[in-house]
């Protein structure tokens, strides 16, 4: 089997629009793993009311949870019989030919372990609403960390994996609410061989007020961030470049990191900020426990007020 296509699964609202969406694609060699997170949702209906035999349906005794998610994404790869590897969301949706487009770029680069593809943001409607940066074809992976925190967004629905590579490194990283787990998890695979970019959009990410982005305890968050960044020092200390541009891409990784971990901070805390004004006290003072400095407090009220 060429793919698997996994969907941890807790929110029903846009359910049976996300499998319609992977069993309408146009490259049919796939099968499609449905994990239910013990929802108090009917999720059992919706799956059952599918009769493709491409679907295998699990359920969790207990509910995992938002801030350990990771560990759904993770037994769904446990699970997986396919030779890539797709992570979406219970809301978001694939473009009719996303597997397809794969397929193709596979057959082009078949050592890579990692394909990149560009995503359509949608809201709740439906409607297109932005679409995220292209990359180049290929690039290694300083090139690509850099594109990143250049660029700003990517999802984890973005990226298809070699099964066996993403299993070799541990599987996805594990973060609090999985935050930052998608960046970290696509630099560990591609660490050898780099990522391959399709250059369309195949993944629709759905924006609204319950996706992983918009949701979650503030603290754990920065608790992410944190975590985030002290794998960034070790990782670029410790991987060596492939070649002069590499070489260049990580100088001006460790030159901009604090900098842009600085931001990253500071605009997670503002929107704490916009909604409890008086909450800078608190944040003042338990900054420390969250690396926060007293300029990133104030950069965070200065985006609080734009």
């Amino acid at each position: 089997m060429k793919f698997s296509i996994t969907i941890p699964a807790y929110k029903t609202r846009f359910l049976r629009e996300c499998i319609d969406s992977v069993l309408a694609q146009t490259y049919t060699d796939f099968e499609v793993i449905i994990l239910n997170d013990a929802s108090p949702e009917d999720v059992d209906g919706i799956v059952h009311s599918f009769t493709d035999n491409r679907i295998r349906y699990y359920k969790n005794e207990k509910n995992v949870g938002a801030v350990n998610l990771v560990d759904n994404w993770n037994k769904c790869l446990e699970l997986a019989k396919g030779d890539y590897i797709i992570c979406m969301g219970d809301d978001d949706r694939l473009m009719p030919d996303c597997l397809e487009q794969y397929a193709r770029m596979i057959e082009q680069y078949p050592s890579a372990d990692l394909f990149h593809a560009r995503t359509l943001r949608i809201n709740e409607k439906g409607e297109p609403i932005a679409v995220s940066q292209g990359y180049p074809e290929h690039e290694r992976v300083f090139q690509f960390m850099l594109h990143r925190l250049n660029y700003g967004i990517q999802f984890i629905g973005d990226f298809c994996y070699r099964t066996e590579s993403l299993k070799s490194i541990g599987g996805y990283y594990r973060l609090p609410l999985a935050w930052g787990t998608d960046d970290i998890t696509a630099y560990m695979a591609a660490k050898e061989n780099g990522v391959v970019n399709i250059q369309e959009p195949t993944f629709c990410y759905r924006s609204n007020e319950k996706s992983i982005t918009n949701s979650g305890n503030m603290q754990l968050k920065l608790d992410a961030v944190s975590k985030m960044y002290a794998w960034y020092v070790d990782f670029i200390k410790r991987t060596a470049a492939a070649g002069q541009t590499e070489e260049l891409c990580k100088k001006e990784l460790s030159q901009r990191l604090n900098t842009f971990f600085r931001k990253k901070r500071s605009q997670l805390l503002s929107e704490t900020l916009r909604q409890h004004r008086l909450s800078i006290v608190k944040w003042i003072f338990c900054r420390r426990r969250y690396h926060l400095s007293l300029a990133d407090i104030a950069l965070a009220v200065y985006y609080a007020r734009k």
